[in-house]
């Protein structure tokens, strides 16, 4: 005997996720509740909680949901295009807040760990590698930061010319490369120290020193300063 279906709006009002939400508040909400929020409605025989819990059972996780693109999301049973778009965007926005978090926090630059938790949230978690650089002032407080090339699988170009237009129309004196590897590798490649020892060499003549270069995973980083490479 199938077990009986209970639409949302069946439930009693403090039992329903939104109105759970305005009640009670954002913090009592399982994952799968907030998931129900975003995507507002199920299907003739399953709840948008139903639902959420479904699809977190089969990726595991808030960060494995996170992972997924638009076609994964669409391949559950009562995600349409327009419910994977509202996911998608929603953990897109957490990411960067969590950076901006970061960054609000820790304006200044004091190590290398400071750096992973401003830049893993935005590329971390990435398929594809892309190379960024934070500029810095005298004090070591971040003016800003900028993406310079996205990539394949297998790596990306930066333009050396791009960086130091960049570092001078932030009036910059200071500047730290960051990259991912999608592929979890923390040893820096032949071409990651090409590129390190360019752009140390072309700084050096514009007053501009180079101060870090960190490779980015999901969990870990590489840093050449801590390594003792700069």
């Amino acid at each position: 005997m199938e077990p009986t279906y209970f639409p949302i709006t069946d439930w009693s009002e403090e039992d329903r996720p939104r109105e759970k939400l305005m009640l009670k508040g954002k913090e009592v909400l399982s994952n799968a509740e907030l998931i129900a929020v975003l995507i507002g409605s199920g299907s003739r025989n399953e709840s948008a909680v139903d639902l959420g819990k479904r699809i977190l059972s089969s990726v595991g996780n808030l960060n494995s949901l996170g992972k997924l693109s638009l076609s994964q999301l669409m391949s559950f049973k009562g995600i349409g295009e327009a419910k994977a778009v509202t996911i998608v965007a929603a953990l897109e926005l957490g990411r960067r807040q969590r950076s901006e978090a970061t960054l609000e926090f820790n304006n200044k630059v004091t190590s290398s760990k400071v750096v992973f938790e401003i830049m893993q949230p935005i590329i971390g978690e990435l398929f594809h590698e892309e190379f960024w650089v934070i500029f810095l002032n005298n004090s070591s407080k971040i003016i800003s930061k900028a993406q310079l090339s996205k990539g394949g699988i297998t790596g990306t170009i930066v333009d050396v010319r791009l960086v130091f237009k960049l570092a001078l129309e932030n009036r910059a004196t200071g500047l730290i490369l960051c990259h991912n590897h999608p592929s979890g590798s923390l040893v820096p490649s032949e071409a990651d120290k090409q590129i390190t020892n360019k752009l140390k060499l072309a700084g050096e003549s514009l007053d501009v020193k180079v101060l870090d270069h960190l490779i980015i995973t999901e969990t870990k980083y590489y840093s050449f300063a801590d390594e003792g490479i700069f």
